[in-house]
C-alpha cells in the first residue's frame, strides 16, 4: 500500500442542468450558450460524485485530495465547494488564452497541471460533462500522460498500489483492475455524494486556491483556444419539437377506439 496518496480530481464548471429551460439561450453568431441571467453555473454532477470517490479512498486510506479545474475565475467556488467536502487542496487554471478551447485543449491543460502539482497516484473525474456530453478529456489527460484509463466506475478502490473498479454494463457490471498511476471516470452509479458540513465549509474558505495561467504551465499556444481547437462546431442551436394532438369523438369508448383505428389506417400505421 502507497504511504501517503495524491489523487488529483479535476471538476468543471457548468451551467446549472436543473435551470427551467426557458432559459436557454444559444447565440447563433458566435456558436456559444449565452449564460442565463441571475441563475449561477454549479459543479458537473458527475465531476461531485468523483469527489466523492476520491474522499471514500481518503476515508480509508492516507490520501492527499487535490481538486483541479480549468476554467473562468468564476470556478474557484466549484474548487471551493470540492473542498468543503473534504478535498485538501485547489488548483484553478484560469487564462484567455484558454477561452474557446476544445476537449484536446483543456485535456493538454489539465495534463500540464498535473506534472506542475507533481503528479499523483490516481486521477479522478466525472464521466462526462453535462454541458456538451462528450466525455473526451478524462481519456485525454490519460493519452497526454501515459496513463491507464477505465470508465464508467460505480465503485473504486486501493489496494496492494493498483485500483480496483467495479466498471457499469448496460446488464451489470465488470471489474477492471489497473497499476497506479490511472485515470477513472466515475458513473452516477457511484451513489450520492456527501453534503459540506458547517465544519468542513469554514475549512473551506481559509483554504487557498493557487491559479495557474498558461504561462505558468508553459503551454503551447498552437494547442488551446481556438488556434489548438481540432473538432470545429459549425452550428449551434435549440431543436424544435412540435407536437400534435387530435381528439377521437365518439359516444362510446367503443365508438373513439374505432375512429382511432381509422385514423392509424388511413395514416398507414396499421
Amino acid at each position: 500500500m502507497l504511504q501517503v496518496m495524491k489523487i488529483v480530481v479535476c471538476v468543471k464548471q457548468v451551467p446549472d442542468p436543473e435551470a427551467p429551460a426557458s432559459a436557454f439561450k444559444v447565440d447563433a453568431a458566435t456558436n456559444r450558450v449565452v449564460p442565463p441571467p441571475g441563475i449561477p453555473p454549479v459543479m458537473n454532477g458527475f465531476d461531485e460524485q468523483a469527489v466523492e470517490a476520491a474522499l471514500r479512498i481518503k476515508d480509508k486510506n492516507s490520501a492527499q485530495v487535490v481538486v483541479l479545474s480549468v476554467g473562468p475565475e468564476g470556478a474557484r467556488e466549484v474548487i471551493k465547494k470540492a473542498l468543503a467536502m473534504g478535498g485538501d487542496e485547489g488548483f484553478l487554471v484560469n487564462d484567455p488564452a484558454l477561452e474557446d478551447s476544445d476537449a484536446h485543449g483543456i485535456a493538454y491543460a489539465l495534463a500540464e497541471s498535473i506534472k506542475k502539482i507533481g503528479g499523483c497516484d490516481l486521477v479522478l473525474s466525472g464521466r462526462q460533462a453535462s454541458d456538451w456530453d462528450q466525455a473526451q478529456v478524462p481519456a485525454g489527460v490519460a493519452e497526454l500522460l501515459g496513463l491507464p484509463c477505465v470508465t464508467l466506475a460505480k465503485t473504486v478502490s486501493v489496494e496492494d498500489s493498483a485500483v480496483r473498479v467495479q466498471r457499469v454494463l448496460p446488464d451489470g457490471y465488470e471489474v477492471w483492475t489497473a497499476p497506479l498511476p490511472a485515470v477513472i471516470t466515475v458513473s452516477n452509479e457511484l451513489g450520492e455524494p456527501r453534503y459540506a458540513t458547517l465544519k468542513g465549509i469554514m475549512a473551506a474558505a481559509r483554504k487557498k486556491v493557487t491559479v495557474w495561467s498558461a504561462a505558468d504551465l508553459a503551454l503551447d499556444k498552437s494547442r488551446i483556444g481556438v488556434a489548438g481547437r481540432r473538432v470545429l462546431v459549425r452550428k449551434l442551436f435549440i431543436p424544435v419539437k412540435e407536437g400534435k394532438c387530435e381528439v377521437m369523438e365518439g359516444d362510446t369508448v367503443g365508438a373513439k377506439a374505432s375512429a382511432l383505428a381509422r385514423k392509424l389506417r388511413e395514416a398507414k400505421l396499421i
